[in-house]
């Protein structure tokens, strides 16, 4: 069985490199995008398994985004990574197709796991 396949989306390259090293061995991170539009040219070109968005970004921003990918049908889940501890933008990511929110500072210990569920959840 292969590892699942992950674009990375977030506009600070170090968290990017950061997060990469986190998931490797157990996922295939396939691509980055800094923004929303480069990440919908990477998910129509590389039709990953998981998105890991960040909610605040350049332009429309994550939860825009977010319902665009969904909306696609190009990748199996999108999981929100976000600094903002706030139930109600977790709840408004929910309801753009999101299958999981992970908090920046936790994404050690929970991003992995928030990606498998969330592709369990498809």
């Amino acid at each position: 069985m292969s590892a699942p396949r992950v674009l990375l989306v977030d506009d600070f390259p170090p968290l990017r490199n950061a997060v990469r090293r986190l998931l490797s061995p157990d996922f295939d991170v396939i691509g980055e995008a800094a923004d929303g539009e480069e990440a919908m040219e990477l998910v129509r070109e590389l039709h990953p398994d998981v998105v890991v968005l960040d909610v605040a970004m350049p332009g429309e921003g994550g939860i825009a985004t977010v319902r665009k990918i969904t909306a696609s049908g190009g990748c199996g889940a999108v999981v929100m990574l976000s600094v903002l501890d706030d139930p109600a933008l977790v709840l408004d990511a929910s309801h753009a197709g999101a299958r999981g929110y992970v908090l920046k500072s936790r994404a050690g210990t929970d991003l992995a796991p928030a990606i498998r569920a969330a592709l369990a959840s498809g």
